[in-house]
């Protein structure tokens, strides 16, 4: 068992600062915290610690050195937080990249910024905690966790933005927020049940970009906005939820949209919003050229494009021999998404599923995706049960493998339970090939070695689909999405900015493509707020949309 590390800065023998203590502390060691007010911008990267108040909640703040940094930097390390108080700048007040966190009766702010911003293929566990005064409460990227028990109160945008992410959002009150309590967009299902969610600047919940929440058994109130909205492609349900004294209608739901709304026990069809359905798919031409629609508009990808365009022509084709009553030949659905990390596997995979889906050709069009961590365990055979669930999870849509070459690889001692699950992956493919799809994706070198690592995969997986790299001018018009989705706009000369940042960034096997444009806007964003305050007067509408050249500079280091 680790011993306990102390931080005083009175107690003899204690460590002076919470960051001399992480330099000390062994893996999965502790740190109690004295009584006081602490000024350190914490970063860890790798490992895991704990951190707690050691005289209970509230005993303990902790604020960043410098305003444009973190409290808290979490990076591939996993991090439990208990009874603190993190009081934060213009930055975030804990920001986690490829970590797990863990977050217990703690209280964050910002002045401007994120409360907990949680990112990319990391993992959290967050409750009882309090969010009292920020730019934005809880942000959720590609990742996923639960947050239960949760306050979020008096935040100028959104309470919660959930994006790319399924998490569990349980038993939460939102209040106070300058625009929606929740906002779910590109492709998210997360659980959000038994919230409490009212006084919003605009939606309570704000379902877009081909979502599907499930709602439940929760309470919408005073907002300005409807209570709940979906967007036109959005699905999900609403079940036993409350709402009073919102905009009308309570439930908006979109043409296209085809949530399925149940209020107080009764099913609500059309009268919940313009364009509701029961719930009820049909399939159809007109949808299947909507999500062909979806994918010619993502950035760049013309092979990309080219191929997966190709597999739905030959299942359209299929599916109609096979209404003429004509032979069909055998077709597999799995694929291999072979390149480098941010140039759209995942939501290829999502818009692919659901063509499938369209098509007749999957039940459902569902989308699951995981990695090594959830499908490899600890103990023998205890990797062919979480393999299992994972297929049953995904029946009927797509199941995506992300990185799926680790499992080929041993990692420390013991047995190869990667290799067992290659080998359950191969034997549920084959007895479930007409209701799954499996698309197993990574680098290209690497993909090559995960084929060779059982003779039925290569079987199984008899097309590869290249992603390359987003050249400057494509990685400048991603920006420039992200930017208009986030309700920004590039001043003339930003978008030069960007592409003579992009220009001279390596594209090495590190390089994240839409991950690096996504990480630009957000510095973008920093910038311009640090130029905004700096104004001496409140920012005008335009001034508040505007990115110019200099928030490029700053947020790529060059200014």
């Amino acid at each position: 068992m680790s011993r306990t590390l102390l931080v005083s800065t009175t107690q003899r023998g204690a460590y002076p600062t919470i960051s001399d203590a992480l330099a000390a502390a062994p893996d999965d060691g502790a740190i109690a915290i004295a009584p006081g007010e602490y000024v350190e911008s914490l970063e860890l990267a790798g490992g895991r610690v704990s951190l707690f108040a050691g005289e209970g909640e509230g005993s303990v703040t902790i604020s960043p050195s410098a305003p444009h940094r973190p409290v808290l930097d979490i990076r591939r390390a996993g991090v439990a937080l208990f009874g603190l108080t993190l009081k934060a700048g213009d930055a975030p007040a804990v920001t986690v990249t490829d970590g797990k966190l863990r977050m217990g009766s703690c209280v964050l702010s910002t002045r401007f910024g994120i409360a907990v911003d949680v990112g990319a293929r990391s993992e959290f566990d967050i409750s009882g905690c309090k969010v009292d005064g920020a730019q934005l409460g809880f942000q959720f990227v590609d990742c996923r966790g639960t947050v239960a028990e949760c306050e979020i109160l008096n935040v100028v945008e959104d309470g919660v933005v959930v994006r790319y992410a399924d998490p569990v959002i349980r038993n939460c009150t939102i209040n106070g927020c300058g625009q929606r309590g929740i906002y779910v967009y590109e492709y998210s299902r997360p659980t959000i049940e038994g919230c409490d969610i009212s006084r919003t600047g605009a939606d309570g919940i704000a379902v877009g970009q081909q979502s599907a929440p499930v709602i439940r058994r929760s309470r919408i109130h005073d907002t300005r906005g409807v209570a709940i909205s979906f967007a036109a492609g959005c699905n999900g349900s609403v079940e036993a939820t409350a709402t009073e004294n919102t905009a009308a209608p309570a439930i908006d739901v979109a043409p296209g949209a085809g949530p399925t709304v149940e209020l107080a026990g009764a099913n609500v069809p059309a009268t919940a919003g313009a364009g509701a359905s029961d719930g009820v798919h049909a399939p159809d031409a007109r949808r299947v050229e909507e999500l062909l629609a979806q994918l010619d508009g993502m950035v760049g990808l013309a092979v990309v494009k080219e191929q997966v365009r190709t597999v739905i022509d030959e299942i359209q084709v299929n599916e109609w021999r096979r209404s003429a009553g004509l032979s069909v030949g055998a077709v597999s659905h799995h694929l291999i998404f072979a390149g480098a990390p941010g140039t759209g596997k995942t939501t290829v995979a999502r818009i692919y599923g659901q063509l499938l889906a369209e098509l007749g050709a999957l039940p459902k069009g569902n989308f699951l995706e995981v990695a090594r961590r959830d499908l490899v365990g600890m103990f023998l055979g205890e990797t062919t049960k979480k393999t299992h669930e994972a297929f049953e999870r995904a029946m009927g849509g797509v199941l995506f493998i992300d990185e799926a070459y680790t499992l080929s690889r041993t990692f420390g001692a013991g047995g190869d339970f990667g290799q067992e699950a290659i080998d359950a992956i191969v034997k549920l493919m084959e007895d479930h090939r007409h209701e799954i799809a499996v698309i197993a994706a990574g680098y290209t070198a690497e993909m090559r070695e995960f084929l060779d690592a059982n003779p039925g995969l290569a079987s199984r997986f008899t097309k590869t689909i290249e992603f390359e790299n987003y050249n400057s001018e494509e990685l400048v018009r991603i920006v420039g999405h992200i930017a208009k989705g986030d309700d920004y706009l590039l001043a003339p000369g930003a978008g030069e900015a960007v592409r003579a940042h992009f220009d001279g960034v390596v594209r090495d096997q590190n390089f994240g493509n839409g991950r690096e444009a996504r990480k630009l806007v957000e510095g973008m964003r920093r910038a311009q707020a640090q130029r905004l305050r700096q104004l001496g007067r409140v920012p005008s509408a335009e001034e508040l949309q505007t990115l110019i050249p200099e928030d490029v500079a700053v947020a790529s280091g060059r200014a």
